[in-house]
């Protein structure tokens, strides 16, 4: 579905001059008629050119907020919202994979106080435990990936999640995949 953009998570994340003469480029070839605004059908066509897949009908609903079609400005915000959710969602799975030592495609106990232990070292481990218990939310002792995605989403419109915290996770997560200086925090 198209994600808000990702808030202060993907601050400083620029959308490319290069990315936004490709949409247009996109808008204008799927606008075949010329009429200067993308169909409902338009925009399916320029969504799978772009991302590879074809929006559901509510997702088609919940963008197409003007009868008459979308026009290239309207497009073009769009499409930088679901390149920021896309680059947002691609380094939330570089976390999870790096904290998943054994790839196993979960987070056990284990893994959790090995990742705390790197991103906040001076945490108590009954919080650490705590956060476990509430990331995994089917308590079934593994933080899925989805458990995880979901804690990460967590509080991210009213900036409940600082943005300090994410590049701690980062910097955890640039140690765990080959770097053999510990991170400064």
């Amino acid at each position: 579905m198209f994600a808000a953009a990702a808030g202060a998570w993907c601050t400083g994340r620029e959308v490319r001059r290069s990315d936004r003469l490709k949409w247009a480029k996109v808008f204008e070839a799927c606008d075949e008629d010329k009429k200067g605004y993308l169909s409902r059908e338009d925009f399916k066509v320029a969504v799978v050119m772009l991302f590879g897949y074809k929006p559901t009908k509510l997702e088609t609903d919940s963008v197409m907020t003007n009868t008459s079609g979308m026009c290239l400005e309207e497009f073009i915000k769009l499409m930088e919202k679901k390149k920021t959710a896309q680059l947002y969602q691609n380094e939330t799975r570089q976390i999870f994979t790096a904290f998943d030592r054994q790839y196993r495609g979960f987070l056990t106990l284990e893994d959790f106080k090995k990742a705390f232990e790197q991103v906040a070292p001076k945490l108590p481990e009954r919080v650490v435990l705590e956060a476990f218990r509430e990331v995994d939310q089917d308590s079934d002792g593994h933080v899925s990936f989805k458990d995880f995605e979901y804690a990460m989403n967590y509080g991210q419109n009213e900036a409940e999640i600082s943005e300090s915290t994410y590049a701690k996770f980062q910097k955890a997560r640039d140690f765990n995949l080959g770097s053999t200086q510990r991170p400064a925090f």
